[in-house]
């Protein structure tokens, strides 16, 4: 997980998000194995490097890493998008009894950064720098 190049850019973007299912049902251990499945799926199809995905009752955790290119924001909305579609159509019996109202994802969500470099080395590597 170091830095990827392409045409122009030499990246290393790490991200780490947590989100839940609505009303924060413990509802995802049944679906586990279709859930994990459709997360690689995404993320495959759209250039998302999964690193780790951990799929807990009522919440799940997804690292990985992207292009620049890609906001947060717009992983997020991808993703939760077509694993709650995708959930739904495989499993909407069991779903419709805790998800009244349709929806599967809460809105909110945790987005964290991580690189190879402390924020420390970075403060210190600008401040050492000579600026022209």
């Amino acid at each position: 997980m170091g830095e990827k190049r392409s045409n122009h850019t030499v990246y290393n973007v790490n991200y780490h998000f947590v989100w839940c299912p609505k009303y924060r049902h413990a509802i995802l251990e049944p679906i586990e194995d279709s859930l994990d499945e459709c997360f690689q799926k995404v993320c495959d199809e759209y250039g998302y490097d999964l690193q780790s995905l951990h799929i807990s009752p009522d919440h799940v955790h997804v690292f990985l890493s992207t292009h620049p290119k890609h906001a947060p924001s717009k992983i997020v909305r991808t993703v939760k998008s077509i694993t709650a579609r995708e959930m739904w159509e495989q499993h909407e019996p069991f779903l419709e009894q805790y998800l009244w109202g349709g929806g599967f994802w809460e809105e909110s969500y945790y987005v964290g950064t991580a690189g190879t470099v402390s924020s420390e080395t970075i403060e210190q590597y600008i401040e050492r720098t000579e600026h022209v």
